[in-house]
């Protein structure tokens, strides 16, 4: 129990030499961080989330890896020198992460009721899709520049230039906004296993069959108008074409429409709650 005579917080009491002293107040004062704050932490949150996870760590930098090394040696022999190689894997790079292992993880959140449980904080629904956003950028950005550094190690030595690279940069931006949208798309309307699966399988698909590997001069002629409209081979054409120091302009065009529709089909049929 408090004495009569002791003073409360945030009051002023007598000192000992006369004068009066303030007790500091040390009440709760909860509140929101501020919006910028709260994404950052957010999107920090996300990228740690992402890189502890053994099977996205291994669509993220493992696999690239393992198709940059071994294509060292063994390209010359399926006729794919490692300039265009190199910038094939960083294509994979892209694709795997914003669309793979995007879709997985939006699938199981919903599961698990995680997205359910987020969207009602502070955070709210925007922060938590921009703070996803963010964290896609910084892994990207994070496993491009392992890519290109192990890359270099082996003898790539890209040709470059500012037009080529200006060009090639805006669609992969754009193509990774498509893959986003579209791992949005399928991790938030199918059920967490039916995700899994599908988004595996198309990764699988279009690793190969999609002209992110392979450049497309390498596909039949009666396929190749049809490849060439996939975002895939807009982000795959788009960076071996940087590699050799040439500007392509219909990858950006098709990396832009994807992006668009895909937005606008993600934001429509987005589920929060499976």
């Amino acid at each position: 129990m408090r004495r009569p005579d002791a003073p409360t917080r945030g009051t002023s009491a007598p000192s000992t030499t006369g004068g009066p002293v303030t007790t500091p107040d040390y009440s709760p004062a909860p509140g929101a961080a501020p919006a910028g704050r709260r994404v950052w932490s957010h999107a920090l949150t996300e990228t740690k989330l992402m890189v502890r996870n053994g099977e996205q760590l291994l669509l993220a930098l493992v696999i690239p890896i393992a198709f940059l090394v071994g294509g060292k040696w063994f390209g010359p022999a399926m006729g794919l020198g490692f300039r265009e190689l190199a910038p094939s894997v960083f294509a994979l790079a892209v694709w795997s992460t914003c669309f793979t292992s995007l879709a997985i993880n939006i699938g199981f959140e919903r599961r698990y009721g995680v997205l359910e449980r987020l969207s009602p904080t502070p955070l709210g629904r925007s922060g938590l899709l921009l703070g996803k956003a963010l964290s896609l950028v910084l892994v990207t950005i994070g496993q491009l520049a392992v890519l290109a550094v192990v890359a270099l190690a082996l003898g790539w030595r890209p040709v470059g230039g500012v037009a080529p690279t200006l060009v090639a940069a805006v669609t992969t931006v754009l193509g990774g906004l498509a893959f986003a949208a579209l791992g949005m798309l399928l991790g938030g309307t199918l059920r967490a296993e039916v995700t899994l699966g599908l988004a595996n399988l198309i990764y699988l698909v279009l690793l190969m069959g999609g002209a992110v590997m392979l450049p497309l001069a390498r596909y039949p002629q009666v396929v190749r108008p049809v490849i060439a409209l996939l975002p895939t081979a807009a982000v795959g054409e788009s960076l071996r074409a940087w590699s050799d120091g040439t500007v392509l302009w219909q990858p950006l065009i098709v990396g832009l429409i994807w992006s668009v529709l895909g937005a606008l089909a993600a934001r429509k049929a987005f589920r929060w709650t499976s």
